[in-house]
C-alpha cells in the first residue's frame, strides 16, 4: 500500500419521507499511513475544515465511523445564528444509524475564532455522549473549530468528555 492513502466519503442528508440517506455530493479523503482511519484529533479535524470554510454562522457536522474508525458518511446537523446552533440528539442519531455507523465524531464551529467550549456546548456533548451509550453509537469526539486560521480544540483531549 502507498504512504498516502485515499477514500471517497459520502456527505448525506436524512430524508424524513422515506428515512434514508441521501447523498449530496463525496469528496477523496486522505490519510496517512497504512489505513484510511481517522484516530487523532488531527486526522478528524483534517477531514471536515473544507466544510466550515468561509462559515458566518454556527454549523454542526457529524462524522460517522465504521468499527474501524474509517469514515462512512458525513451529515449537516444544524445551521445556526452568528453564536448559537440548535441541536438535538435525534437529528445525530437518525443519519447514524441509517448510514449503520459504530461510532461518530461531532464538530462545530465558532465563527468568533475562539475555540473554547461553552458551558452549554459542554452540556450538550455530554448529552450526546449519554444518548449514545444507550443506543450503542459511541461518540469519539467533539471538535470546536475555526477553520480559518485551521484551529481546533478537542474536547476529548482537553477532558471536557
Amino acid at each position: 500500500m502507498s504512504k498516502n492513502q485515499r477514500k471517497r466519503v459520502d456527505v448525506v442528508t436524512v430524508r424524513l419521507e422515506k428515512m434514508e440517506l441521501v447523498k449530496e455530493s463525496s469528496f477523496l479523503y486522505e490519510s496517512d499511513g497504512e489505513r484510511r482511519i481517522v484516530s487523532t484529533p488531527r486526522q478528524a479535524f483534517d477531514l471536515v475544515k473544507d466544510m466550515f470554510k468561509g462559515a458566518d454562522r454556527e454549523i454542526m457536522i457529524a462524522a460517522y465511523l465504521n468499527t474501524k474508525n474509517e469514515p462512512l458518511a458525513i451529515s449537516k446537523i444544524s445551521i445556526g445564528s452568528l453564536n448559537s446552533a440548535v441541536i438535538h440528539p435525534r437529528e445525530i442519531f437518525k443519519a447514524a444509524i441509517l448510514a449503520n455507523s459504530a461510532s461518530f465524531i461531532l464538530y462545530h464551529n465558532h465563527p468568533s475564532g475562539n475555540v473554547n467550549p461553552s458551558k452549554e456546548d459542554i452540556e450538550i456533548t455530554k448529552r450526546i455522549k449519554k444518548a449514545g451509550e444507550i443506543i450503542g453509537i459511541d461518540l469519539v469526539d467533539h471538535l470546536v473549530v475555526y477553520s480559518e486560521d485551521n484551529n481546533y480544540l478537542s474536547m476529548r483531549e482537553n477532558q471536557y468528555i
